[in-house]
């Protein structure tokens, strides 16, 4: 699996999880199904911004990525319902029509293992 993290607005900057971290921390979780249309942020910006346009080719590596998931792994929301690990499993489970995807969700927010940070400040190998 490639490294990973998510991003969440801090402080003064942006904090990040290693979703291999989240991963680990919540393997023991109980798996929910989950309804695909309550996860609000299948219809917000998630991927692309000012930083980061949806080229054509960013647009054909996220399909990439969605093609190549491994669905049996759950994904993984916070306590406040945002994904923390998922949205390529996410997407696919849309481009397939369905209904649900499984999933685990943490009741307390762990800590960030970086605060206020620049995504290309933190190791990726």
């Amino acid at each position: 699996m490639r490294k990973q993290y998510h991003f969440w607005p801090g402080v003064s900057g942006l904090d990040a999880w290693d979703v291999g971290r989240l991963i680990c921390l919540s393997r023991e979780f109980p798996i929910i199904d989950l309804e695909v249309s309550t996860i609000g942020e299948v219809d917000n910006v998630y991927w692309f911004d000012e930083t980061a346009p949806p080229t054509v080719r960013a647009v054909v590596e996220h399909l990439r990525l969605i093609q190549e998931v491994d669905m049996a792994h759950p994904i993984i929301l916070g306590p406040d319902g945002r994904v923390m690990d998922g949205m390529h499993r996410i997407a696919r489970a849309i481009l397939e029509g369905r209904t649900t995807i499984r999933g685990v969700r943490f009741e307390h927010l762990p800590e960030p293992d970086y605060r206020n940070c620049s995504p290309s400040e933190l190791p990726y190998d």
